[in-house]
């Protein structure tokens, strides 16, 4: 079965997105069609990038870099919770991204982000990562706003209609991560042979 992450984008104090990350998977959860797991970055307590190389040589030295290339490699899918922060996505969720190459090649990710207008910019910005991490980015989004999905702009409420996005992001994210479970698993990686 499809094993799909829903990443937590923020480590902060006070932070929405386990709130969010755990409505995603409430909602996910009523499925058949894959398996669904909440993955808070915070956990991996990870510091600025301290790997020494690339991480694109998949050569990790640090315990930490271990565990979290260990987590991520299981999933075929991702669902990533982001705030916006000053237009763009958390420096946290950035940085767990960049730790890794490899675990992120040839998956499919979704998006939920929050914020004054949705965390949209967040997302756009998120679109142009995966792009380089070889990860396929589906168009329907969530789009939470601190204004209506969120009571005093810090209760996580979320309007009736979200369960409506969530599962309409899930239902492309999921076709998407079975045909690139196909390519991992074919060996037609890379084109023809």
């Amino acid at each position: 079965m499809l094993k799909i992450a829903i990443i937590t984008g923020s480590t902060r104090p006070g932070r929405k997105s386990e709130a969010v990350a755990r409505w995603v998977y409430g909602i996910a959860s009523k499925r058949s069609d894959a398996s669904f797991e909440v993955v808070d970055i915070a956990a991996f307590e990870l510091p600025l990038l301290d790997e020494p190389v690339p991480p694109s040589l998949n050569q990790y030295t640090k315990p930490h870099t271990k565990a979290w290339a260990a987590k991520i490699a299981t999933f075929d899918a991702f669902v990533f919770v982001t705030p916006e922060y000053n237009h763009s996505t958390s420096g946290a969720l950035k940085n767990a991204i960049d730790f890794l190459f490899r675990e992120w090649n040839d998956k499919a990710a979704g998006f939920v982000g929050y914020g004054g207008v949705g965390g949209a910019r967040a997302v756009e910005h998120l679109r142009l990562i995966m792009g380089e991490i070889k990860v396929a980015d589906v168009r329907a989004q969530v789009a939470l706003s601190m204004f209506t999905d969120f009571e005093n702009f810090s209760t996580f409420k979320p309007a009736p209609q979200q369960e409506t996005a969530v599962n309409a992001m899930l239902d492309d994210l999921i076709p998407w991560g079975r045909a690139l479970q196909t390519l991992r698993t074919s060996g037609t990686k890379g084109g023809a042979r």
